[in-house]
């Protein structure tokens, strides 16, 4: 009896282990990961103290296998996260060395965040514009330098492309406005230089654009209207001239337009005035012309921001019939003129008026 107990038991512990080995990811995958892991450095955290064993779709640190295939689908390795491993360190994180082109081997990743880890540098491994699957790239926060890979626009799954706060150059790749998927695209605070591909309006389904803080020139490409889905588009602190595409105050979801800080010139559109935008910030240009006397009940800004431009005139009495708006700034231009009465007049300080040619009354000396 004893002897039969004993083999059933050993008979179990024989099934359990190779149920546990075909679980375990591919041998391939674990030493992709552990490529990954060679290249980088963290010397205060321990994150990668967990990455040992056979089987690395379990109690990997920031690494989720696939439960079907058990190959590595996501890597979500963040710097600046409200894990128990940060809170006990009462530190964010900090990592340096490059992201291996070994990711490149894991095939079936679907999701690659390595962010905000301030030191990592190198370029970001131009072969990740090949893994089929991937879904989200996001490298936001580190020092990586080189170019947003070439092929970028292979990647027919992505949904977010977030490479902000870099030190990336280059120019956008053409091949970008292929990704007919991407949803979220934030390039902010790089050095990337050029113009906007003329098409920029192929990524139909993009809901945020942020672009600020590059060295990026020329024209607004009028395209960017056809982009139905578009809610925050942010292309201030670059180098764009030339006018305001008319066609962006057309826009059906479009609720915040940030152009401060380049080198447009031209009239503001009125179909700026009587949209769907909330926030407007045209701030630190070269506009001119006369502020559109075309607000209606339509105009519902939390923050309108004219100020540093070369507009000239009156402020429009129409303002007053705007549904509401929160913040108003129209200081260092050359408007004249008497500042309308009531709202949202009555809630803004001297400095949304001050240095223009002749604006009076309150909140300024009388007229």
């Amino acid at each position: 009896m004893a002897t039969t107990t004993f083999f059933y038991t050993l008979l179990a512990i024989i099934l359990l282990s190779l149920t546990s080995v075909s679980n375990a990811c591919p041998p391939s995958d674990r030493a992709a990961l552990l490529a990954v892991r060679a290249a980088l450095k963290e010397p205060y955290l321990g994150i990668f103290n967990s990455w040992k064993g056979y089987d690395c779709c379990h109690n990997w640190y920031g690494v989720s296998c696939d439960p079907e295939t058990h190959r590595v689908a996501d890597i979500n390795l963040r710097g600046e996260s409200e894990d128990p491993i940060f809170q006990k360190a009462h530190r964010t994180g900090y990592m340096t060395g490059f992201i291996s082109p070994a990711i490149c081997k894991l095939e079936r990743l679907s999701s690659l965040t390595i962010a905000d880890w301030k030191g990592i540098s190198g370029p970001i491994p131009p072969c990740i514009a090949y893994l089929p699957f991937l879904r989200v790239l996001d490298l936001i926060g580190n020092k990586l330098t080189g170019e947003i890979p070439t092929d970028i626009g292979q990647l027919s799954r992505l949904t977010v492309l977030n490479v902000a706060d870099n030190q990336l150059s280059g120019t956008i790749p053409r091949s970008l406005t292929n990704l007919s998927s991407l949803m979220h695209l934030d390039i902010r605070g790089n050095r990337i230089s050029g113009t906007l591909p003329i098409n920029f309006g192929k990524l139909r389904m993009l809901s945020r654009a942020l672009l600020s803080r590059n060295k990026l020139n020329g024209l607004i490409p009028y395209t960017i209207s056809y982009i139905y889905r578009l809610s925050d588009l942010d292309l201030s602190l670059n180098q764009f001239s030339g006018p305001i595409p008319a066609s962006l105050g057309k826009m059906a979801v479009l609720a915040t337009l940030n152009l401060d800080g380049n080198q447009m010139s031209g009239p503001i559109p009125p179909t700026l005035i009587n949209s769907s935008i909330s926030i407007l910030n045209l701030s630190r240009n070269a506009i001119e012309g006369y502020i559109p006397d075309v607000f209606g009940p339509r105009s519902y800004f939390t923050a309108i921001d004219l100020s540093y431009n070369k507009l000239r005139g009156r402020i429009p009495k129409s303002i007053s019939s705007a549904t509401y708006i929160g913040h108003l700034d129209v200081s260092h231009n050359h408007l004249c003129g008497r500042i309308p009465a009531g709202s949202p007049f009555d809630h803004l300080e001297a400095s949304s008026f001050v240095y223009n040619d002749c604006l009076c009354g309150k909140p300024l000396r009388a007229c």
